[in-house]
């Protein structure tokens, strides 16, 4: 047991090592690339392919931990064979960043987003919902919690993170849809 003890105690000292930039530091990453968004319990529907894109500023609180916070502009929703859905929202990350090797963090948080766009296309057609009768209202606030992984080198962030929708879509009580979000992205960090 002792052993087992010395151990961990090993792996966490070398683990304290692994962050990339200082503690005390604070940086800035813009970063750019995709969603495959989608809505539970959606029947029938298909994945919307959409861009993220936006920046994050990050605080080295220990040689582990830093703490993240942005606005990412997101391209959510769904389509089936005839129409598509488009929910967009301006969604502010707020992350616990675990750095567990060198350049290596697992990220959990908290992200409320702010709905900018909710259009509805079929046929060529494209309307804004929010001002049909027959399209159910959205909300105007979503929250998610945003679960994921990032690997830096040499400031170049590979960033993927599942976003699990906590809130309703639809402001009626019959409505069960949640966002679904898979984000890849690619960043570039710089110190400030």
């Amino acid at each position: 047991m002792k052993k087992l003890f010395l151990m961990a105690v090993v792996m966490l000292a070398s683990v304290a090592s692994y962050a990339q930039h200082a503690v005390g530091s604070f940086t800035l990453q813009p970063k750019i690339g995709m969603n495959i968004a989608s809505l539970t319990d959606a029947d029938g529907a298909d994945s919307r392919i959409g861009l993220a894109a936006g920046a994050e500023f990050e605080y080295q609180v220990t040689d582990m931990i830093s703490v993240s916070a942005g606005a990412l502009y997101s391209m959510q929703g769904c389509k089936d064979d005839d129409a598509t859905l488009k929910l967009d929202y301006i969604n502010v990350p707020i992350l616990a960043n675990v750095y567990v090797a060198k350049g290596l963090a697992v990220k959990l948080g908290l992200q409320p987003g702010f709905k900018v766009n909710y259009k509805y296309s079929a046929d060529g057609v494209t309307v804004d919902a929010d001002e049909m009768d027959w399209a159910p209202k959205t909300k105007g606030v979503d929250l998610s919690i945003p679960v994921g992984i990032s690997y830096e080198y040499q400031n170049f962030v590979l960033d993927g993170r599942y976003n699990f929708g906590v809130t309703k879509v639809y402001d009626y009580d019959d409505a069960k849809s949640k966002n679904s979000v898979f984000q890849i992205t690619l960043g570039y960090k710089f110190d400030l």
